[in-house]
């Protein structure tokens, strides 16, 4: 009898060991769906409200009757489009563009601005903190350009496009 279950627990052994791999292998999924958080993200997302903050001064830049804005996401890249309802023709005529690439790691978010109709934008880094809930995101951070005296805080916020 001993033999007989000596066996059996070998057996038994061999058995496990796919079973205990295949659980290993589970364990690191929770770190594997924060790496992905960006796939969230992805798409397009029209921008609903905006705010700069510049010291003890809040400046609310958006909505602008007569204009809108959206950005997009992918896995590496972003985007932003803003312009006016009317196809430029009014004296109030807007249109403004950048892209860039961004990493995302947690609510840490950074953006390398590659191109922007604001040519001096271009090439930088800005680091903000992003949040989303459901189909809203929120965007918020420092912008800071020496060279053009720009310092100041924004907070956008956005809400997924269907």
């Amino acid at each position: 009898m001993y033999l007989k279950t000596n066996d059996i627990m070998n057996k038994l052994k061999w058995l496990m060991l796919p079973v205990l791999l295949e659980l290993v292998a589970c364990s690191g999924a929770p770190e594997s769906k924060k790496e992905n958080a960006g796939a969230d993200l992805n798409g397009t997302w029209k921008l609903v409200s905006a705010k700069t903050i510049t010291g003890k001064d809040t400046l609310i830049t958006f909505p602008v009757k007569g204009q809108e804005m959206i950005k997009m996401f992918n896995g590496t890249h972003f985007s932003f489009f803003k312009h006016d309802l009317k196809k430029g023709k009014t004296p109030a005529a807007a249109f403004d563009c950048g892209a860039g690439t961004y990493k995302l790691s947690g609510e840490d978010y950074t953006e390398h601005l590659a191109y922007c109709s604001y040519r001096d934008w271009e090439n930088l880094d800005f680091k903000f903190k992003l949040q989303m809930k459901n189909d809203t995101l929120i965007q918020r951070g420092i912008e800071k350009i020496d060279s053009l005296h720009v310092n100041h805080e924004i907070i956008e916020i956005y809400a997924k496009m269907k």
